[in-house]
């Protein structure tokens, strides 16, 4: 460097860059950014001081004590940096623990109740910063942290003033928040849930490429997570993004509104409600995903789905539902099992109550895909669907006349 500034010849400039490469990680490419106007070593050989970029503070120092100062700084900064990016998805990830982080169009920022909050407390907690404080190990009220109570009132006062929306009870705030994250969801389905990307997620489902599946959905959550994820998104997408999805789907979304939890044991992995249509009744459909296969789904799949469709019936005595299993591999016997359930009712726990008969259809994921590709409604499917419950076709062969056939 010095070097440079003494002589400003060309040969100190090819030296400077070619030092530049044995500096170790990603620091290497933030000092060539900065000391260079061109990361190419042939440019450098060929033009060698011309590449320099001059304008950078650290050549124009008044003397060698401002030198040192910057240069120190500009160290710190890149290797701060370059720890940033080595450990970016990891520090992602624990910002996403909070549920208050947003990652959108490479940003990074506040949710909305989260940001006003932040913005009321930002001169108090300001104050706070870089000050010593023996509460840190400790889980102590937000009131303790910011010293002062922020009420309800405050936070619907900022939400007016930086989002313009009138806010004057919590319902209008949910409303208001409901609205938003749907927004956001489907900006998100339009972008990174297109037909195509379903498919061919659906595809690495049924050849377990876990790694492939997380890179494309999210990190934060496994495979059997994210098929049920996927699963919604697919049947939103279906049903002409008609209904609440965010609730329908029984998992624990992050605050960019993707997977981070399992929904929890003893119900239906997604609730779809739907109110009547010329198409079909008002209804709900029960979804249950399943990566299981062969004769572990069985032993997995057949009690908890005809269970979890059983109880509800119970408790929802007024409602129409049915239930849509959905796997990558479909074993005849579950299918048996499946349509047997049409004519066997099921009882309450004490025999005091029962259904008389429940409607499961199981699908496949291949003909998911094609139902995606030729771009079939629900509407469409529900016909489907009960017809091939009335069916009187054998179980052996009910799933390859009733539903491959019609769906093809």
């Amino acid at each position: 460097l010095q070097d440079v500034i003494d002589t400003r010849s060309d040969e100190a400039a090819i030296n400077l860059f070619d030092a530049t490469k044995s500096i170790s990680g990603r620091s290497a490419t933030f000092w060539k950014q900065y000391l260079f106007n061109t990361s190419l070593t042939s440019k450098v050989n060929k033009e060698g001081f011309a590449t320099v970029n001059n304008r950078a503070r650290l050549f124009n120092c008044a003397d060698e004590a401002e030198f040192k100062t910057e240069f120190f700084k500009l160290m710190h900064l890149f290797k701060a940096k370059s720890t940033l990016s080595d450990y970016f998805d990891l520090n992602r990830r624990y910002f996403r623990t909070t549920d208050t982080i947003l990652f959108q169009d490479d940003k990074v920022k506040f949710d909305i109740i989260p940001n006003c909050f932040f913005k009321i407390a930002e001169q108090n907690l300001t104050a706070l910063a870089y000050t010593s404080d023996d509460n840190l190990s400790s889980n102590i009220s937000l009131e303790s942290i910011v010293g002062a109570q922020i009420t309800e009132n405050q936070i619907f006062a900022k939400i007016e003033e930086i989002y313009g929306v009138q806010v004057r009870n919590l319902y209008d705030v949910q409303a208001f928040v409901d609205r938003e994250r749907y927004e956001r969801f489907n900006a998100m389905v339009d972008s990174k849930f297109t037909d195509e990307k379903i498919i061919e997620l659906m595809s690495a489902f049924e050849d377990r490429r876990d790694g492939d599946i997380q890179s494309m959905v999210t990190n934060n959550a496994d495979a059997p997570t994210i098929f049920e994820y996927v699963l919604a998104v697919a049947w939103y997408k279906i049903s002409g993004r008609k209904g609440k999805v965010l609730e329908y789907m029984n998992l624990s979304l992050d605050a960019d509104l993707l997977p981070v939890t399992h929904a929890a044991g003893g119900h239906e992995d997604i609730t779809y409600k739907y109110e009547a249509t010329e198409d079909y009744p008002a209804h709900t459909l029960l979804l249950e995903a399943t990566l299981a296969s062969s004769t572990n789904q069985r032993r997995m799949e057949m009690e908890p789905v005809s269970r979890h469709l059983g109880e509800y019936l119970l408790s929802h005595t007024d409602e129409q539902a049915y239930c849509l299993f959905a796997t990558t591999y479909l074993h005849v016997n579950v299918i048996s099992d499946f349509r047997m359930r049409k004519s066997n009712p099921y009882y309450s726990v004490d025999g005091t109550r029962f259904v008389e008969g429940m409607k499961i259809i199981p699908l496949q994921t291949s003909e998911i895909k094609t139902i995606i590709k030729k771009g079939l409604t629900y509407g469409n499917l529900y016909r489907l669907f009960e017809a091939a419950y009335n069916s009187t076709i054998a179980p052996n062969l009910w799933y390859d006349k009733e539903i491959i056939e019609h769906v093809n």
